[in-house]
């Protein structure tokens, strides 16, 4: 059975030899083989868990059950390994660079992985929908402007056009309420001037109306 390597693995290793490579030219010779003991640990690991994972997500493991199981052991069998490393006389500084390498490959590779960047202004917009049966036209405007979980209607429109759109709405929205509680606040000043206002004296001059 051909064993082959994930660009990853490809990465981890080739960051790997770099890292040993200075470190030997760099640090003592006990620093660099430390290093290259942790990251022999950690390439090894990254292999079972990518092959784990493409077996896993391909059906082969069924259940997940098992593959919580197989990553227990894993774990395990890798904290002993280092444990042993350890014992034998392993620098910790050098085994933990070695073990931490596999980080920034895996980085790098989600990094050259990533979707392509798409123009917002291709994408389609979701825009206010109609009101439900038995809904009022306010009561649809608050739920479009709070819920999450309500329907809209899929448009191919320009993304800026629609939000130039939806900044006009807003716009005349507010200079509506706006002039609605001027108007309110004209008109109870009006009501508030007239109660206010003295009543009018008889022509005869008496004190009935005081």
């Amino acid at each position: 059975m051909k064993l082959e390597l994930a660009r990853v693995e490809r990465l981890n290793l080739g960051l790997s030899a770099g890292a040993v490579a200075a470190s030997l030219a760099l640090e003592t010779p006990h620093f660099a083989t430390s290093l290259a003991a942790g990251a022999l640990l950690e390439a090894i690991n990254l292999g079972a868990i990518h092959r784990g994972a493409k077996r896993f997500f391909s059906g082969e493991i069924a259940g997940a059950r098992g593959w919580i199981g197989v990553f227990s052991l894993r774990f395990l069998v890798l904290a002993t390994a280092i444990f042993l490393t350890m014992h034998a006389g392993a620098n910790p500084a050098a085994l933990l660079i070695g073990l931490s390498i596999v980080m920034p490959a895996t980085l790098i590779d989600a990094w050259l992985n990533r979707p392509p960047v798409v123009d917002p202004a291709t994408l389609p917009t979701f825009l206010d929908g109609a009101p439900l049966a038995g809904e009022s036209e306010e009561d649809a405007a608050y739920w479009e402007s709070y819920s999450v979980w309500r329907p809209g209607r899929l448009l191919t429109t320009q993304r800026d056009d629609l939000i130039a759109e939806e900044a006009t709405r807003v716009a005349a929205e507010e200079k509506a309420h706006w002039a609605r509680l001027e108007a309110a606040r004209t008109e109870a000043n009006a009501r508030h001037s007239r109660a206010n206002l003295p009543e009018e004296m008889p022509e005869d001059g008496s004190d009935e109306a005081r």
